[in-house]
Parts: C-alpha cells; structure tokens; sequence
C-alpha cells in the first residue's frame, strides 16, 4: 500500500509539473502585446544624472595679482575680445558688421521697422535698455532672412585681401615665393602659395557689387537662377572661366617667364 501511495504521488507530481510547464510554454509564445511592441529597442535613461559640472568661472584673481603682469586685469583690460559688445564696436569703427548686425550708423539710417515706435527706459541692475521693434529695412531681415555681413565695408575688405595676395611676392615666413610662380602655373594651371601671386578665398555673394570669384581660380557654375553679379563670376564671366580667354593665367598678372 505504501508503495502504491508513493507511486500516485510521484504521478501527481509529474503531471502537475508538465501542466506548468505547458503553461510556462505557452506564455512564452504569446502574441505580443502593443505596449510590449513600443517598447522592444528601447532604452531606459535614469531621471537623475551622476555628470558633474563644474564652475563656468575660468579666471578671476579678485585683485590679488593686479600689477603682476599675469593678473586679469593684466591681461585682459582693453581688449575687446572677451565681450561681445566689445567686439562689435571695434568691427563697427572700420564700418564692418557682427553677426550680421548693422553697424549702429547703418541701423540709425534705416530707422525702425516699419516706423514703429521704440522707446528706452533705466531698468535696475540692466541700466538703459531699449524696448521696441529692431532697426532693420524688412520683417525678413529682422528674422535673418535677409541679414548679411557683406556690407560696402566688408566688400571692399574682400578686394584689398584679393589684392595683397595677388601682389605678394615673398612666402609664408620668409619662404619661397615670386620665383616659384611658373613652377605652379605649369603643375597646377594657377598659382598656390603665398608671394607666388597666390589665390584669395572670397566668397561670392548677391550682395556683391561686383563679381568676387570665390577661390580666384577662373572655376564656377551654378544649378539655380542666380542674380546678375553672382553669374558674372560664373562661367564666361569676369570671375569664372571667361577671365581664362585674357591669358593662361586667372589671377590678372603676366605671363610667367622662364
């Protein structure tokens, strides 16, 4: 009898652990769910972040190395280049624009947009602020649409860096220069480097007046309508493939002699 109670029990056992693992089974190949779906790849980020930043102060003496030629005072008092503001007055002087801003005497021409009124007030701490529409000639500017540096100034800037690199005749620190001007014609079909009549980057923009011929090397195209100046630096322009009809040379000097 005993062995017969122990038997049954065994079967039970048996049969208990095959239903669970059926069931077990069965689980495992369900159809997914679409919240299971959405979140199959997916990463979980911890809400708490352990990346330490540390203080945005870079350098302050507080006074205590004034005088030492090292202090920030020392270093950096009149220079304009650790302000924004600074920056852009300086730029402003030479008539040169900062991030696209009109230059204050550009921006007094044109008046605010549209004419709408403006108006200054002190504020604490702030000081004197302005609070009204932008001096600009158009909504498209005042967004940025429109906006660009390439003022008259900048422009004539453009040309006279054309000019010096054109005009140059000694290298880079003293380097070779003047006398290795043929050897780049004959390899490269323009001069390269520095005092070989080299070449100056100026970007061709529509704003330009006249045509500025990007990198100076006598190529360029265009995919889309462009305007009138920015195609005379193109092709059989004054800039583009049409300055090679005045000679092998596309910077406007002389042939190189040997």
């Amino acid at each position: 009898i005993s062995n017969y109670t122990r038997k049954s029990k065994m079967v039970k056992i048996t049969a208990a652990a095959c239903t669970l693992l059926a069931v077990g089974s069965a689980s495992a190949y369900t159809v997914p769910s679409r919240n299971s779906l959405r979140s199959m790849g997916t990463k979980s980020i911890p809400a708490t972040s352990s990346r330490k930043v540390g203080a945005s102060m870079k350098m302050e003496d507080f006074g205590f190395l004034k005088n030492s030629g090292i202090g920030f005072g020392d270093l950096w008092d009149g220079n304009e280049v650790i302000s924004e503001v600074g920056i852009e007055k300086t730029l402003n002087k030479d008539g040169l624009r900062y991030r696209l801003n009109r230059t204050k005497d550009e921006a007094d021409a044109v008046g605010t947009m549209y004419d709408l009124p403006g108006f200054t007030v002190n504020l604490p701490v702030i000081g004197e602020t302005y609070l009204g529409p932008p001096k600009v000639e158009s909504i498209w500017e005042a967004i940025g649409f429109t906006a660009t540096s390439n003022n008259e100034a900048r422009q004539q800037e453009k040309l006279k860096a054309i000019a010096k690199a054109r005009e140059a005749k000694t290298g880079v620190k003293g380097g070779a220069g003047a006398e290795i001007r043929k050897a780049w014609l004959d390899k490269y079909g323009y001069p390269r480097l520095v005092g070989s009549g080299g070449i100056f980057y100026a970007d061709q923009l529509s704003t330009d007046k006249e045509p500025m011929g990007g990198f100076n090397m006598g190529k360029s195209g265009q995919i889309w309508p462009v305007p009138d100046v920015v195609k005379a630096g193109n092709y059989g322009g004054a800039k583009g493939w049409g300055m090679k009809k005045k000679g092998p040379t596309v910077d406007g000097l002389p042939k190189a002699k040997n």
